[in-house]
C-alpha cells in the first residue's frame, strides 16, 4: 500500500488529460524504488472551459488577421480560465464550483483507497495554485462556522451530501506540504486592501508551503511579500525553470518559462525528498 499520496492540480492554458505525465516519469526516475510508495492522483478542470475558448480561438482565426497566434492562444487560453473561474462563480453550478467537484472527487478516491489518515502532497501550477488554495480556503472556512457563498461549501451544495468523515478528509487536515510552481495568486488578491488579504490557516502543525518560481516567468510569483500571513506560512524559492530550453533566449519573459516547471529538476528535485 502506497505511503503517501501525490495529488497535482494543472495550471492556466490548453491542457492535456495525461499532463501530468512528464512529471511522474521524472519523479519515478529521480526516486527509483521509493517512487512505488508514491499514490499520484491528478485533478483535470480545463474540460469545462476549454469548449467555448476553443470555439473563439476558431472563430477568430477564421473571420480575422491575427498575428502571434502562438502566444494569443497561450493569451487566451490562460486568462479566460482565470475569468471563467471567477466570473458568476456564487450561481449554482458555477465552473468554480464544478472545479471544486474535480477536486473534491481526487481527495475522495485517495481517501477510499487508501484510508482517511493518508498524508497528501499537493502539487499545483500556475492558476491551479489559486484553486487549490481557494478549495481549501473555503473548506476552513466552513468547519469553522463561517459563511461560503460559492463552490462544494457553499450551503445545499456537495459537501453537504458527503459523510462526516468525507468532509473531514476533504478540509485537506492530512495534507502535509503544498508545493506551488508559478504561482499566480497575487494576480488575484493584489486588487484588495491588505487587511482583507489572507491565506489558509496550517491544517496541521507540521503543514509547509513552498512556493517555487522562476524570476524570468512573469506569471510566476513569490508570495511572502503579500503579507497577512503568507509572509510566515510560505517559503518562497527561485528556481530556474526549464534551464536547457530557455538557454538560447533571452531574459524577457516568455510562454516557455511559465509552462516547464513540471520536469524541470529544480522542482522534481525537492519534491522527490517531501515525498520520501
Amino acid at each position: 500500500m502506497s505511503k503517501v499520496a501525490l495529488l497535482t492540480i494543472h495550471g492556466m492554458g490548453e491542457q492535456p488529460l495525461d499532463y501530468a505525465d512528464d512529471m511522474r516519469r521524472a519523479l519515478s526516475h529521480r526516486m527509483g524504488p521509493d517512487f512505488v510508495n508514491v499514490d499520484v492522483h491528478s485533478v483535470y478542470y480545463q474540460h469545462l472551459l476549454k469548449p467555448n475558448e476553443l470555439d473563439v480561438w476558431n472563430r477568430t482565426r477564421e473571420r480575422a488577421t491575427v498575428r502571434y497566434e502562438q502566444l494569443r492562444k497561450f493569451i487566451l487560453f490562460g486568462f479566460a480560465d482565470a475569468a471563467g473561474l471567477e466570473n458568476r462563480k456564487e450561481y449554482d453550478n458555477s465552473v468554480y464550483e464544478q472545479a471544486q467537484m474535480e477536486i473534491a472527487r481526487a481527495l475522495l478516491a485517495i481517501l477510499a483507497t487508501r484510508g482517511p489518515d493518508t498524508p497528501i502532497v499537493l502539487l499545483a501550477h500556475s492558476l491551479g495554485c489559486q484553486v487549490m488554495s481557494s478549495f481549501i480556503y473555503d473548506a476552513q472556512k466552513r468547519a469553522g462556522g463561517g459563511a461560503v457563498a460559492a463552490g462544494i461549501w457553499k450551503p445545499g451544495r456537495m459537501a453537504d451530501s458527503l459523510t462526516a468523515e468525507q468532509r473531514k478528509f476533504l478540509q485537506c487536515g492530512t495534507v502535509r506540504t503544498f508545493v506551488t510552481t508559478g504561482c499566480n495568486i497575487p494576480v488575484f488578491v493584489s486588487a484588495h486592501q491588505r487587511m482583507d488579504v489572507k491565506p489558509i490557516t496550517k491544517p496541521n502543525p507540521g503543514f509547509s508551503w513552498l512556493n517555487l518560481y522562476d524570476p524570468d516567468d512573469a506569471l510566476g510569483w513569490p508570495l511572502q511579500p503579500l503579507e497577512g500571513g503568507y509572509e510566515t506560512l510560505v517559503e518562497d524559492r527561485v528556481v530556474n525553470a526549464g534551464q536547457g530550453i530557455l538557454d538560447f533566449m533571452t531574459k524577457s519573459w516568455n510562454p516557455l518559462s511559465h509552462t516547464a516547471y513540471w520536469t524541470d529538476d529544480e522542482v522534481i528535485k525537492p519534491l522527490a525528498t517531501l515525498l520520501r
